[in-house]
């Protein structure tokens, strides 16, 4: 086991004209689960065969360790790699597929029957160790592939390229929780390339995303959900993706549409006036019924009417006092089961909610909508800037009690420019 260091590593392949990695520099730490997430084209496959040699890197440095690997050959660096589809062979058994990389090194006959039938059993193929490797279907030759991918415990590293894309959904979940259980046994640095967010956020320690060719933020699941460092980031992962609004800082307030909404809080000080994003999931987005809305009762029971406390509609003194939301018309209700996606238009643009099953929220009906304190963000450029503050002061606690405590974390320190 041994961390993977990259230092200013960047590839092309037409000569320099385009890139698919640009410079980055990075440390994947030993004994840890990372899964490399983005679309389809982001870089993903091409990092991970410049760390297994299998690519050259047209600038920068490479480590293992205390070794720099950067013109080691594929055979040299001690890595196994799992690609997408069964790379196997086929004249062989399950099991000498499995034993193949522990006699290659030598491994004691007894040390590579153990060895084999431990991860056979794992992932459930020691019903068909005899069997021609050839005669399975790919799903199950798959398998194989990880089975022998992490069948050696004295590898530097293991690197999964979207290692589940042919297994059958309804092994999936089995088979993420088999390989988190072999990794707690064995210890490598283990990196699980995928562009499915579900797989990332459930298998691995950390996430690292990646578009166009760069890493815009890495962190732990939790981080990466509750404090998207990019715009990116926050449509892609979460479902539905965050909601993005544009807005105005004046005065230091934030505006919507002329509706105050909050406060800017800079992440590193004051933010200077002009136009923002701001940035919130749908399970932040909190629904006030408005007078045409279904369960209104007249002013004693809205508390996003007029009489609301801050309420800067007509009749009161805007100032500077926040409203109660964001006044919208649904437009639509999607009923999943076990929750609903309400969604509304907001100074032209789509604004969705997520509430629970319960909610009876119809389409048309008027509503105020509402962000949760320290859940909404403020980006320029797509990258976070601050965030939405209520105007009384500092961040309050959000109103989903579970969720607090998290912030996330941008490559800023780790990543070459």
């Amino acid at each position: 086991m041994a961390d993977i260091r990259l230092e200013g590593v960047s590839h092309s392949y037409d000569g320099g004209r385009t890139w698919a990695l640009k410079p980055m520099t990075w440390t994947w730490r030993s004994n840890r689960a990372y899964a490399l997430l983005g679309p389809s084209g982001c870089g993903k496959t091409t990092l991970l065969n410049i760390i297994s040699g299998l690519i050259s890197p047209t600038t920068g440095r490479i480590w293992l360790g205390d070794r720099e690997v950067t013109s080691v050959p594929t055979a040299g660096r001690n890595i196994a790699q799992v690609f997408q589809f069964p790379v196997l062979y086929e004249q062989m058994s399950v099991y000498d597929n499995l034993a193949f990389p522990l006699r290659n090194r030598g491994y004691p006959r007894a040390e590579v029957d153990r060895r084999v039938r431990t991860v056979s059993q794992l992932l459930g193929l020691d019903g068909h160790l005899g069997r021609r490797s050839r005669r399975l279907d790919p799903g199950r030759q798959q398998i194989v592939c990880l089975g022998r991918g992490l069948v050696r415990p004295d590898v530097a590293a293991v690197l999964l390229d979207e290692p589940l894309t042919v297994i059958d959904p309804a092994l999936k979940w089995t088979l993420r929780s088999k390989l988190k259980e072999i990794h707690r046994d064995t210890g490598h640095t283990l990196v699980y390339v995928t562009h499915d967010q579900t797989e990332a956020l459930t298998f691995a320690d950390e996430v690292v995303v990646l578009k166009d060719g760069e890493i815009v933020q890495a962190g732990e699941p939790t981080e990466l959900f509750l404090a998207p460092a990019h715009e990116f980031v926050g449509h892609f992962i979460g479902s539905p993706g965050m909601n993005v609004v544009p807005a105005e800082i004046t005065g230091g307030v934030v505006r919507v549409g002329g509706a105050v909404v909050g406060r800017a809080a800079g992440d590193g000080g004051d933010l200077p006036p002009g136009p923002v994003r701001i940035g919130v999931r749908p399970e932040f987005v909190r629904i006030v019924p408005g007078r045409d809305a279904p369960g209104w009762g007249g002013p004693e029971t809205d508390t996003a009417g007029r009489d609301a406390p801050g309420w800067d509609g007509p009749g009161r003194d805007a100032g500077a006092r926040a409203a109660p939301g964001l006044q919208a018309r649904i437009t639509g209700v999607d009923r999943m089961g076990s929750y609903h996606l309400v969604h509304a238009r907001v100074d032209g643009h789509t604004l969705v909610s997520k509430t629970g099953p319960g909610s009876r929220h119809e389409p048309g009906a008027v509503a105020f909508f509402r962000f949760d304190p320290g859940r909404a963000f403020l980006f320029r450029d797509e990258v976070r800037c601050g965030s939405l503050a209520p105007l009384g002061g500092s961040l309050e606690q959000p109103l989903e009690g579970p969720l607090e405590g998290a912030r996330g974390r941008s490559p800023e320190g780790r990543q070459g420019a």
